[in-house]
């Protein structure tokens, strides 16, 4: 994408995702509109950018209400507490263990002084009630196999209407929850499917909940009726025709996308729930799914809710292959910066990595993403390994994230390493409570988020700022975010230490002479043509230039990027 001009005739916040562009339009500032004019500089004017999110998989962070826990449920195919136990002493559970609302909700405060300012949770609606009995044997390194498994996680739905039993409690529905999470500072992102129900065939025994799908009004409204893709019949069985006729993931109910009745269900269960208080949507499986369906949706959706904020998962590593969604032709949507994730753990799981490595990642000029600076960027989540690194890799991958281009997501548990190294079957997704979250609090990985993530969220340059490199090489890294836009004149200079040594780090070109201030101390520093910077070992330093720029060469260099 040629990163384009875009006239900021509005105030910032009034535009909306899908028309959030770089800037670089020259206009008069409001100080010196008499003498001079001023460039702009933005990475965008998406109001979600301000945001950083935590992601719980709901029923394994805190079970806060045992009372909704639903033990008994699934009689032979029980649904709670299906432990796996390996040879090597690691475990998993498939079953469900009572994570709620009213667990996260009682525990806001500990999510909100990380400074976190949205909530990613799985899936709400309504789960088979029994155990699978199909699919494939669950091993400790296994990918989608689901023999034993119970929908604990959300993502097989049999209503999408309705809320699963697990999460609510007495005068805690998922209204009042996002209500209180509200009150409470964190907006809540609500995890969505499109591309599949429940598990559909290979059941010994056909069960009655899995492979249907229920209407608003609970009717049924489809039913693979536990036969394999290739023996439905769409055209003379009026319960098939929501369903492909060929097999995708697993063993799950693939959904016919050019059903123009399923795009009806789907967006009407989906406007449901953000009228009762989602705030932006996590889409599950998108690359799954036609280009042209997500097109559809999103016209839809935002026809009610205008500038609506959608990031997907688009499972691949090529950003040619991701980048698509994020035109308004597919979509119109962010996504799951899966390109940079890779770099990500070249670069924090091993000694001796080079922050060269995530200079090919980044795409701030020309680039395949409609706004590289929408991106929802992460080292890992439920579907994947944990990043196996020392507590420093996960200290100094915060202090990448929280600084550099995208919106930073970070999965439960990552702020005390928790499981790391494991994939699904053997810990990823194992439940956290409150022994994990006391055990959390003063932990030094946590320590550096809080750190971090309260400086990202007080700096609207590390939010919305145009990134300029001055330096990725070796265990050092520079870098300008800068924003002038408006009346908002706000320069970062990112200086970022790996090494487990303080660092010098040198500075010789593009750099702004005058008084800068640290960030966090407020100590004021005079950087010349060129500089070296004290940075702590395995450390970060913010400095700020609280004006609009004026080094020539460094504002030509900018033009040059942006333009």
């Amino acid at each position: 994408m040629q990163i384009r001009t875009l006239a900021l005739a509005t105030a910032l916040t009034l535009l909306a995702a899908c028309t959030s562009e770089v800037s670089t339009q020259q206009a008069a500032s409001p100080a010196t509109s008499n003498v001079a004019t001023v460039d702009r500089f933005i990475g965008t004017t998406e109001p979600f950018a301000s945001e950083t999110v935590y992601f719980v998989v709901t029923d394994r962070f805190v079970n806060g209400d045992p009372s909704n826990d639903q033990r008994e449920q699934g009689g032979a195919h029980r649904t709670f507490d299906i432990p796996l136990k390996w040879n090597d002493g690691r475990t998993d559970n498939i079953g469900y263990l009572g994570g709620d609302f009213r667990g996260i909700l009682d525990h806001a405060d500990y999510i909100r002084e990380m400074g976190f300012s949205a909530l990613w949770i799985t899936p709400i609606v309504d789960n088979p009630d029994e155990a699978f009995t199909g699919g494939d044997e669950i091993t400790q390194t296994s990918f989608l196999t689901d023999r034993g498994k119970s929908g604990y996680h959300g993502y097989w739905a049999k209503n999408f209407y309705v809320l699963d039993e697990h999460l609510p409690s007495e005068g805690l529905d998922f209204r009042a929850f996002t209500a209180s999470m509200k009150d409470a500072g964190l907006k809540i992102v609500l995890d969505i499917v499109a591309n599949h129900g429940s598990p559909a065939w290979s059941m010994p025994v056909d069960q009655a909940e899995f492979g249907r799908l229920y209407g608003a009004d609970g009717s049924l409204i489809a039913d693979h009726g536990n036969l394999p893709p290739d023996q439905l019949d769409p055209a003379n069985n009026p319960l098939h025709a929501f369903y492909n006729v060929k097999p995708d993931l697993a063993q799950l109910g693939d959904f016919n996308e050019d059903s123009p009745a399923l795009m009806e269900h789907l967006v009407g269960a989906y406007l449901q729930w953000i009228e009762q208080g989602a705030h932006a949507f996590r889409v599950d499986t998108v690359r799954h799914v036609k280009p042209e369906f997500w097109r559809g949706f999103s016209e839809r959706i935002r026809a009610r809710h205008p500038g609506f904020f959608m990031f997907g998962e688009v499972f691949d590593y090529e950003a040619a292959k991701t980048a698509i969604y994020t035109h308004p032709e597919n979509g119109g949507m962010s996504v799951l910066d899966f390109a940079m994730k890779k770099a990500l753990l070249e670069v924090f799981e091993k000694d001796g990595s080079d922050f060269a490595a995530l200079a090919p990642t980044l795409f701030l000029k020309d680039g395949p993403y409609a706004n590289p600076y929408e991106l929802m960027t992460f080292y890992d989540n439920h579907d994947m390994a944990r990043m196996d690194a020392s507590d420093a890799g996960f200290i100094n991958a915060h202090h990448w994230l929280f600084t550099a281009r995208g919106i930073p997501v970070i999965y439960y548990g990552s702020e005390s390493g928790f499981e790391r190294g494991a994939v699904e079957h053997n810990g990823n997704r194992n439940y956290f409570g409150v022994e994990g979250i006391e055990a959390a609090r003063n932990h030094p990985i946590r320590q550096g988020l809080i750190r971090v993530a309260q400086l990202r969220a007080r700096l609207p340059a590390l939010q919305r700022g145009l990134q300029f490199t001055l330096k990725l090489e070796g265990d050092e890294a520079a870098f300008y975010r800068v924003l002038q836009a408006n009346d908002a004149n706000q320069t970062a200079l990112v200086l970022l230490n790996k090494s487990a040594e303080p660092r010098a780090i040198a500075l010789g070109r593009d750099l702004q002479p005058g008084e800068w201030k640290d960030a966090e101390s407020g100590e004021v520093i005079t950087l010349g043509r060129e500089a070296r910077i004290e940075v702590p070992a395995n450390g970060l330093r913010v400095l700020l230039w609280e004006a609009p720029l004026t080094d020539s060469a460094l504002l030509e260099a900018l033009r040059a990027q942006a333009g």
